[in-house]
């Protein structure tokens, strides 16, 4: 897989189209974009039967220019990239460091288009395609952008790092309810990327994204916490808490016995045998409170005692986290 590399020098996981896949996009969208040249043409020339030839002629070349080239630009200038056949392969136009295409790129892409493409029957584009290591044709070249795949594998994703033992459950009592879904996607696509990535341009991505997640919770970042192993504590807490929301609504879907406690075939003995179990989650922005108000949402080591360690935690996975200094 050839890998696009942004102005951070951020690894991103884009796969470059190739040959097959473009050459079948392309195909549907000249079958559509033909049908539609047809059908004006023959509107036009419905339209125009009392014009001499000379306006004839003028008319066939706007025509041609309206329809088989502007139809294409605009498409992909709406599109941000994502015709008609490549929205049917998975494909999609972006530039060089992975961001949307802007009206100049999709204006080069059709205007060299008309060359290699139409004039030549797809003759030249096919060569630059498979001479180029990323499948690009001469337009996007000249005009600095990509065609990669959209729709990859989602076994491909690289699992989040667990943070060292020493952090977890250190920020329980952190609200992330404030916290937006583009900072969590950014935090943990650089922590599983941030091997990937040169030691200072790391540092430097990891102090920008937990001074903005610090930020949102209202709670600065530790002394003597490195921002890397912050994140992924973070981000590990959030998904505990998730888990914990998943365990308690199974356990509140499970079947109860005559005294209203959980029956015994959930191996809990009751609601006797569980102190502190609330009827119902507390929840605060979205996020269940443990520890508040007298009340504690049990987690999922409230269910398996035996993988609790003398602090009362379940241990964390021995996977050796280590964030960059």
């Amino acid at each position: 897989m050839s890998e696009l590399v942004t102005g951070d020098a951020v690894v991103l996981g884009l796969r470059p189209a190739k040959l097959p896949s473009r050459a079948l996009a392309l195909a549907i969208d000249l079958a559509v974009v033909g049908a539609a040249f047809v059908l004006v043409s023959i509107g036009l020339a419905i339209a125009t039967a009392s014009l001499d030839e000379a306006a004839l002629a003028a008319v066939s070349v706007a025509a041609f220019l309206l329809v088989l080239v502007g139809g294409p630009i605009a498409v992909e200038t709406l599109s941000h990239g994502r015709s008609l056949g490549k929205l049917a392969c998975g494909l999609r136009v972006v530039r060089d460091d992975g961001g949307p295409i802007r009206f100049r790129h999709a204006l080069v892409r059709g205007a060299i288009g008309v060359v290699e493409i139409l004039m030549t029957f797809g003759v030249v584009a096919c060569i630059a395609s498979l001479v180029s290591a990323r499948g690009r044709r001469l337009g996007d070249v000249f005009a600095g952008t990509l065609v990669v795949r959209e729709r990859v594998p989602a076994g491909r994703a690289a699992a989040v790092p667990p943070p060292p033992p020493w952090l977890v459950g250190r920020f329980a009592g952190l609200d992330l309810s404030a916290v937006p879904e583009s900072l969590w996607l950014a935090v943990r696509q650089y922590l599983t990327r941030m091997h990937q990535l040169d030691a200072q341009v790391g540092w430097s991505m990891a102090e920008r994204l937990a001074g903005e997640l610090a930020e949102r919770t209202g709670v600065p970042v530790p002394e003597g916490v490195p921002a890397g192993a912050y994140l992924a504590a973070v981000v590990n807490e959030r998904q505990a808490r998730d888990a914990r929301r998943v365990f308690v609504a199974a356990q509140g879907s499970a079947p109860r016995d005559g005294r209203g406690g959980l029956g015994s075939g959930d191996g809990g003995g009751g609601s006797e045998g569980r102190a502190g179990w609330p009827g119902s989650g507390v929840v605060v922005g979205g996020d269940p409170v443990v520890g508040g108000a007298g009340v504690a949402v049990p987690t999922v080591g409230d269910a398996v005692p035996a993988m609790r360690d003398e602090e009362g935690r379940v241990p964390p996975a021995a996977t050796g986290f280590a964030p960059p200094a």
